[in-house]
């Protein structure tokens, strides 16, 4: 009976033990900017990533003019698209894009040294208005710096 007794009194104390550690602040969904200020000469340019592009071009204001062209080629070798254009907001070397007419998409850029730039995708998709299987995550390469030329789909 005493056993019994020290051994529940044991296990509820380290449920409380366990409840005061989980009452922490929430984790950051986001990475640390670790402070890194990105220049607009650093972010201007042209991305890519396989046959996926992104342009960007600093507006001032911590505000990002941003389009993305996305490719995903089917096994039929035939291209599914996705396209996004809008504004982005910029903290340090974090910006978030949530493309024009959607609810639950949100594009994560983190710019990197070395002129990459790392690209999550929160949200389906169809949640971002893309085809079928088109996706912008993935590290990006700068492969133009400068003012980049603004495209709609299909223009080349």
């Amino acid at each position: 009976m005493k056993r019994t007794f020290l051994l529940a009194l044991g296990i509820v104390t380290v449920g409380f033990a366990t409840a005061a550690q989980e009452s922490s602040a929430p984790l950051s969904p986001k990475p640390p900017n670790n402070n890194q200020i990105v220049t607009a000469r650093q972010a201007n340019g042209v991305y890519r990533y396989y046959q996926s592009e992104f342009r960007i071009l600093a507006l001032g204001q911590h505000k990002l003019k941003v389009q993305f062209d996305g490719i995903y080629m089917t096994p039929a070798k035939s291209p599914n698209m996705g396209y996004a254009m809008g504004e982005a907001d910029i903290e340090g070397n974090i910006a978030t894009f949530k493309p024009p007419d959607t609810e639950r998409c949100e594009i994560t850029l983190v710019f990197l040294p070395k002129n990459k730039m790392k690209v999550a995708q929160d949200g389906s998709d169809f949640d971002c208005g893309f085809g079928h299987n088109v996706y912008a995550t993935g590290i990006y390469r700068k492969i133009r710096g400068g003012t980049p030329k603004f495209e709609s789909p299909g223009e080349e």
